[in-house]
């Protein structure tokens, strides 16, 4: 088996000792390296010991979580953020595809959590230290603006795409199929729910339970046979009666908040 050397960063006393208790009972693929308080500690132990994961608050007093990440690409160190519940930081990190954990820590999620990191360290021997997800996590939650790109697990890596791309997406059975303004698909093994709530309210709508579409891509909607919303690549779906209202309401105001932004 495989060791992964890890250090836990927090300024929680209690967070810090119960995810070390957690790790030494459930994770026997982990070592525990170091324990730091800081971001200042956490670079002092990165520059003194070969790391491979680190587990990383993102709120902490005296320097955000996100400070180290620099120091975590150039030393290929894999991260799982551990947060207190906070909507916009969790939308990012996964719009983002990157591992996080909900305080108070559940141990299934962890095992899980640890699994993906050393299931993806056996198929890349080293880390990308030029890792672009943490890079538009830490743009997002600096600028606090809407999404606006995905990493969507491909293969077995990541494609990056920005919402701006996306025609639409239709659910298949579990899986999500992204439709892209250069003709490619991209199936992703994740309900269609996870991404209404992560994309642009405001851009995309929910318009029947198997379908999301991107409003930038709409050319026209009629009730010929059914009402059905007309796309600019030339498809045509389906819009159900429960989600009519809605979908009338997003392209009132889509229309309203872009003739706007002309005007200015």
């Amino acid at each position: 088996m495989s060791i992964l050397k890890a250090i836990i960063v927090d300024d929680e006393e209690f967070a810090r000792s119960s995810l070390f208790f957690l790790l030494q009972q459930n994770c026997p693929a982990i070592e525990i390296t170091g324990i730091a308080r800081s971001v200042a500690e956490a670079k002092d132990i990165l520059a003194h010991h070969q790391i491979n994961l680190i587990f990383l608050d993102i709120a902490m007093p005296g320097g955000n979580g996100f400070e180290l990440i620099p120091d975590a690409q150039q030393h290929n160190a894999a991260v799982i953020f551990t947060t207190a519940f906070d909507q916009y930081a969790l939308k990012a990190i996964k719009a983002n595809a990157l591992d996080y954990l909900l305080k108070p820590i559940d141990i299934d999620e962890l095992k899980i959590a640890v699994d993906k990191v050393l299931e993806y360290t056996r198929l890349h021997q080293t880390l990308d230290k030029k890792d672009e997800r943490i890079t538009n996590l830490a743009t997002s939650l600096n600028s606090k603006t809407e999404i606006r790109k995905l990493t969507l697990p491909y293969g077995q890596g990541f494609k990056m795409i920005d919402v701006d791309d996306i025609i639409y997406i239709e659910a298949d059975s579990n899986y999500s199929v992204f439709h892209l303004s250069n003709h490619d698909k991209i199936t992703v093994s994740k309900v269609l729910r996870e991404f209404e709530e992560l994309l642009p309210s405001e851009q995309f709508v929910r318009i029947h339970k198997s379908s999301i579409i991107n409003l930038n891509h709409l050319k026209e909607y009629n009730s010929k046979n059914g009402l059905q919303a007309l796309l600019k690549n030339g498809e045509s779906i389906n819009v159900s009666r429960r989600r009519a209202s809605d979908f009338f309401e997003k392209i009132k105001h889509f229309t309203k908040s872009n003739g706007e932004h002309k005007q200015n």
